[in-house]
């Protein structure tokens, strides 16, 4: 099972948001969006590739939309995927305050998703992969071009999770770590 990430895109159609956005994410099973979409226009344009899940952002107070949610907690595969759009970074924080957050809001969540910050970061820490994909439409918080996306797979109560820049051609793998998951 393959689940395509991504977060902070903050547009509204599809003619707004990259061509390889679309093409990195056909033939995935799901699309998990971490918050700031903007328009429930872009939700039905993914869908049209795989069914779609939104965490609200900041950005998206007033959108009325039954696939957004303050917070996800799901389950492929045998792997349990919590998603929302704020959480702290164990780079920011340290691995040990993030994980102890996570446990108590997510108990038992094998993979963490979040965004807000725009910037792309992977994280293996004991029992959860933490995960936010950045921006693919405004990385680093700056101006518009080019950013990355995420793409989780799961296989056999094992998920790994891969961070991408998008490019011109198409998308380069930038971090892959893969996590045995509560159920093994």
């Amino acid at each position: 099972m393959r689940l395509g990430i991504l977060s902070d895109t903050h547009v509204n159609k599809r003619g707004e948001l990259w061509p390889q956005v679309f093409d990195a994410f056909a033939g995935v099973d799901a699309i998990l969006h971490a918050g700031d979409v903007f328009s429930p226009h872009l939700i039905d344009e993914l869908a049209a590739i795989a069914p779609v899940t939104v965490a609200r952002g900041n950005g998206d107070d007033g959108t009325d939309d039954p696939r957004l949610r303050d917070e996800w907690v799901l389950e492929f595969g045998g792997v349990t995927v919590a998603m929302l759009h704020d959480f702290p970074s164990p780079a920011r924080r340290g691995a040990s305050f993030v994980q102890a957050q996570a446990s108590k809001r997510f108990a038992g969540a094998d993979v963490l998703i979040c965004g807000h910050t725009h910037i792309a970061e992977l994280h293996a820490l004991p029992g959860l992969l933490w995960l936010n994909p950045g921006s693919p439409t405004l990385p680093d918080n700056k101006s518009k071009r080019l950013g990355t996306i995420a793409l989780v797979t799961i296989a056999a109560g094992v998920a790994s999770a891969e961070l991408q820049q998008l490019t011109a051609a198409g998308c380069a793998r930038l971090q892959l770590l893969e996590l045995q998951s509560h159920a093994n």
